[in-house]
């Protein structure tokens, strides 16, 4: 852990995001769905702030925790938009714990500092990268919903997700188009600006990151060829979208903490 280099602003912003995030958990039962809501967004707004100050603040920093975290916020942020849409939707739980567990792990593993030699434009080229990271995360998070509430059907249980099963599968696929289309653009810029972004002789390198999301890429072609040309829907898509996903999680956050915690070195 690497408590001992975030700075105090950062410290605070994110406790402060932890503890609020926790608190619907903690008293769920004495507060009010009013409430429970301003707190969260409190804690979503604290969150960001801790996430922003993290990439410009004094020492801008970055690395595999910080990009989960930034993809947990933007997962809570689709599910914020999401429960003014369908009231119904019930997951808060699952997704505040999310958000806790998010900030305080960036808060241990805080990343390395950015490269002074990179463009300006990196930090575009990063966000293109970690919002897709947050549309396929998204994605993941409609299709266990989906999932659970197939197994409730079978049951005769009755969807405790309160959301229509076949609204969930339409906006599981939304959310995987989307996230393909930044998670191209991220490549193709990658591919044909890898020196204007990282700096001279950082050329588009075949490392550990770029074949885990190539790979990825191609689960998601995969999946979306598979759905327009032979239907591809519930057990079967949710196995291929999980492989995507676990492929692009492999792709950045896991490549980074192997080589900042498992090999406590950056790369």
């Amino acid at each position: 852990m690497i408590l001992t280099s975030v700075p105090l602003v950062s410290l605070v912003l994110g406790l402060a995001a932890a503890a609020a995030y926790a608190t619907p958990a903690a008293m769920a039962t004495r507060l009010r769905m009013a409430t429970v809501r301003k707190i969260l967004v409190g804690a979503w707004v604290l969150h960001g702030m801790a996430l922003a100050y993290s990439l410009v603040g004094e020492e801008a920093r970055f690395g595999f925790a910080p990009s989960l975290s930034v993809t947990a916020w933007l997962a809570l942020t689709v599910y914020g938009v999401e429960s003014r849409m369908f009231p119904e939707l019930r997951a808060l739980g699952a997704l505040t714990g999310l958000g806790a567990a998010a900030v305080l792990v960036a808060l241990a593993f805080p990343g390395t500092p950015m490269p002074h030699t990179a463009s300006p434009w990196l930090p575009l080229h990063w966000a293109l990268g970690i919002a897709s990271y947050g549309l396929f995360a998204a994605a993941v998070f409609h299709a266990w919903l989906m999932t659970r509430a197939e197994k409730q059907m079978r049951q005769a249980l009755g969807q405790q997700s309160g959301v229509p099963l076949l609204t969930l599968e339409r906006l599981t696929f939304r959310f995987v188009m989307a996230g393909f289309v930044l998670l191209s653009a991220t490549l193709l810029a990658g591919w044909l600006f890898a020196e204007t972004l990282y700096g001279p002789g950082k050329a588009w390198q075949w490392n550990h990151k770029t074949v885990f999301s190539l790979l990825s890429w191609v689960a998601f072609a995969t999946l979306l060829i598979g759905r327009a040309r032979f239907g591809w829907r519930g057990r079967t898509a949710v196995r291929v979208l999980y492989i995507g996903s676990f492929l692009l999680l492999l792709g950045y956050a896991g490549s980074r903490f192997v080589m900042e915690v498992v090999l406590s070195r950056a790369s």
